[in-house]
């Protein structure tokens, strides 16, 4: 693998990994209650891989949990972002909103470019059926 592919693989995986770190503390700032199945089961990932994930957002200081007596006597985690785990998730918010607006831009530009030729192709289309009449 070139170094310039693997530099590519390498941004993507990072920007895989950072809009994952963003979900799950949206997921726990709306609801820090949620399990890690719920979650797992939320984003369509692994319940090792959600555990995974939260112990690394543990480990950088974003997020904290907390444990608790659930309605079912059962012992469960509350997780909670951190001031760090705030502002981390602000700056990767503004990150993705950036991101997200580009492609949209994009896309935009691109869906303007199909209907001109499509409307080309259709001229053209009407243009050569009457030639034929």
């Amino acid at each position: 693998m070139s170094t310039a592919t693997l530099r590519a693989t390498e941004g993507h995986q990072e920007m895989l990994a950072d809009e994952m770190r963003l979900k799950l503390m949206r997921s726990f700032a709306a609801n820090p209650r949620t399990s890690q199945r719920e979650i797992a089961r939320k984003f369509g990932i692994s319940l090792g891989k959600t555990n995974y994930c939260l112990r690394a957002l543990m480990h950088s200081g974003w997020i904290k949990a907390r444990r608790f007596r659930s309605s079912r006597n059962k012992v469960a985690y509350r997780y909670l972002l951190t001031a760090r785990g705030i502002e981390a998730k602000a700056t990767l918010t503004v990150h993705f909103l950036r991101l997200k607006m580009r492609e949209y831009e994009t896309l935009r530009a691109e869906i303007e470019q199909l209907r001109r030729e499509s409307r080309s192709c259709i001229r053209r289309l009407t243009a050569s059926g009457e030639s034929q009449r």
